[in-house]
């Protein structure tokens, strides 16, 4: 039987504080990992929220579609601190994810994996639960199921790393720091649901995936 449906899904609205970090430090502190991890604050015009988010390359990241939904503005911050202008966002239709253009340059890039992980396989999330500070947590795949927000959409996996309301949009990552997924959603007996790279592969590689976000400001 799959898992129970999520009950909860980020970003949520909670305070924004410093990253910090321990474990397998660079000599700035932070390993490559953690450098690629952004924190994005939306402001909308009736609520503020917090999620996650990571850079594929100098000037794109990863994040998923709610938490930049009904956004009037959105503001992001690198593991150091540092803020980081958009320039742009688009979202998937066929996937809890978007795309979001940055004027600056983002710190650190993994690369994706070839394939999902397997039943098993051990994983870690690095992200902002809560919207606080930059965290690293493990656990491992428990399977795949159909997508339990919407069945039309396909496979998603399920893991037991733990995630939080903020961790939406967090890396997945396998044994050599590949991304393997994207953190969306969590549910009721703590586990947690992410988009596995394949669909990320697949519609970075259609250029019709992405349509513009709106802004609710109009």
């Amino acid at each position: 039987m799959p898992p129970p449906a999520p009950t909860d899904l980020v970003p949520s609205t909670a305070p924004v504080a410093t990253p910090a970090s321990s474990g397998n430090l660079s000599p700035d502190g932070f390993d490559a990992a953690q450098r690629m991890a952004v924190r994005i604050r939306n402001v909308g015009c009736n609520s503020l929220s917090t999620g996650s988010g990571f850079a594929i390359d100098e000037s794109t990241l990863i994040t998923n579609r709610h938490v930049v939904a009904d956004s009037a503005d959105l503001q992001l911050s690198t593991y150091d601190g540092r803020d980081v202008a958009v320039t742009a966002s688009s979202t998937a239709a066929l996937a809890d994810l978007a795309v979001v253009r940055t004027a600056d340059a983002l710190p650190s890039a993994p690369g994706l994996a070839d394939a999902d992980p397997g039943p098993g396989d051990e994983v870690t999330v690095v992200g902002y639960p809560q919207g606080g500070a930059l965290t690293v947590t493990s656990g491992q795949v428990i399977g795949a199921t159909t997508d339990p927000l919407n069945e039309n959409l396909g496979q998603v996996l399920v893991t037991n790393a733990e995630v939080e309301p903020g961790s939406s949009g967090s890396a997945v990552l396998d044994a050599e720091g590949r991304v393997v997924g994207v953190v969306y959603a969590k549910n009721s007996t703590g586990q947690s649901f992410v988009v596995p790279v394949s669909t990320l592969r697949q519609l970075l590689a259609d250029d019709t995936a992405f349509t513009a976000s709106t802004s609710c400001a109009g």
